[in-house]
């Protein structure tokens, strides 16, 4: 089982099961994956951050409050690289199309490391183990992902393409950005000649031991492609027509709390059907979060909600039959499956008489565009970003 419950009561619980250990401890013992079951030095707060169950602000917030910014300073970075794979990923969205394609491509990918890999059966003590715990749990350490992805692209020779997408498919918190980013750099493609190799004594060592990961690949040489694209400016969203609205509910933002200048007006909610999809397990577990989320906002707004039932144009005018062309309204989805099928949404929910339209969180606004290069310059910017959204 994975342990994550759907639910924002949920992530406020396991975020204030992790304050306290927010600061020196985290600093401290990040880094280190003890096993299921012992999770303590980690926060365990990412399929709800992925889902904004809980908001990246809400979260800081709260810690530099318990710890101040320079004792959290670990944590609040580790938030920080989640947005900035996805103002990376916005400005750079041919990076994601492109992926898509080679998944595509790699769908009839045979060999016999594939089978092995998803098998849990290569002879590779930690390899075999961490591939049990994500397909039995939907969640790997952070530094074990490294050492999968490492393993998958250059001991056992597989796509990089493909192992991402299989993280996709059964992480909770999978998301299209950081997932698709990491594994990119992992194998030296995101910062060009920077690959991550897997190291058994660096393995031994922040597992406590529990593994001796022999037969890894030792000296593997970096992936080559081309260069990046030049990053395209941060999309300029139009003004929200004037009300009353629907608002439409995604997976992408769960969050119960809208801007002021939006509540006042909604008129009905609208739950969106899943864009990106996952394992049985994982595709419950969002669409369970979205139906608590959406039921909070409705008794909140007393407003009727309207379960919508799939993608095509025929369901969503039965949907929208009885809503008499009221404009619908969501928050802006970063580059993903939902961006894309919301773009290819467009033009039916026109044709039907109702347009939609986006607002964006303050958080994704004044980070996103900072995004344009590697992660350290816009680590520089992390303290005066955290003064513009008036956290600490």
């Amino acid at each position: 089982m994975s342990g994550f419950v759907p639910s924002r009561d949920a992530a406020l619980a396991a975020l204030a099961r992790f304050l306290p250990r927010a600061g020196q401890h985290y600093a401290e013992h990040r880094n280190y994956d003890f096993g299921v079951g012992t999770r303590d030095n980690v926060s365990m707060l990412s399929p709800y951050l992925r889902h904004r169950l809980l908001s990246e602000e809400e979260v800081v917030q709260a810690v530099v409050k318990t710890h101040s910014l320079k004792l959290a300073e670990k944590f609040v970075q580790e938030v920080f690289w989640r947005t900035y794979w996805k103002g990376w990923l916005e400005q750079r969205p041919s990076i994601w199309t492109e992926y898509r394609v080679q998944v595509e491509m790699l769908d009839d990918f045979q060999s016999p490391n594939l089978d092995a890999a998803l098998e849990a059966r290569t002879g590779i003590d930690c390899f075999d183990h961490w591939m049990r715990e994500l397909t039995d749990t939907g969640y790997l350490h952070n530094h074990a992902r490294m050492w999968f992805a490492s393993i998958w692209i250059f001991t056992l020779r597989l796509p990089w393409q493909k192992g991402a997408a299989l993280f996709l498919e059964h992480l909770f918190d999978g998301d299209p950005a950081s997932n698709t980013l990491s594994w990119r750099w992992v194998a030296g493609l995101q910062t060009v000649g920077k690959h991550y190799v897997a190291d058994a004594n660096n393995i031994r060592r922040y597992t406590d031991g529990r593994f001796s990961s022999e037969g890894l690949c030792v000296a593997p040489k970096p992936l080559t492609a081309g260069p990046h694209p030049d990053p395209l400016p941060v999309r300029a969203l139009q003004r929200l027509p004037t009300g009353p609205w629907i608002l439409l509910l995604t997976e992408e933002d769960m969050a119960p709390v809208l801007p002021p200048e939006i509540s006042a007006d909604i008129a009905a909610v609208i739950l969106c059907p899943l864009a990106q999809t996952g394992t049985d397990k994982v595709n419950e577990f969002r669409e369970a979060a979205l139906l608590a989320s959406a039921t909070d906002i409705i008794l909140q707004y007393n407003v009727p909600l309207v379960a919508a039932s799939g993608w095509s144009a025929q369901d969503w005018k039965e949907t929208l039959a009885d809503l008499a062309g009221l404009p619908l309204f969501t928050a802006y989805p970063p580059v993903g499956p939902l961006q894309t099928a919301l773009c290819g949404l467009e033009p039916d929910l026109a044709e039907a008489g109702h347009s939609l339209s986006y607002f964006r969180r303050q958080w994704d606004e004044h980070c996103w565009p900072h995004a344009r290069k590697g992660f350290f310059p816009f680590k520089e910017k992390i303290p005066s970003l955290l003064c513009q959204l008036e956290i600490g």
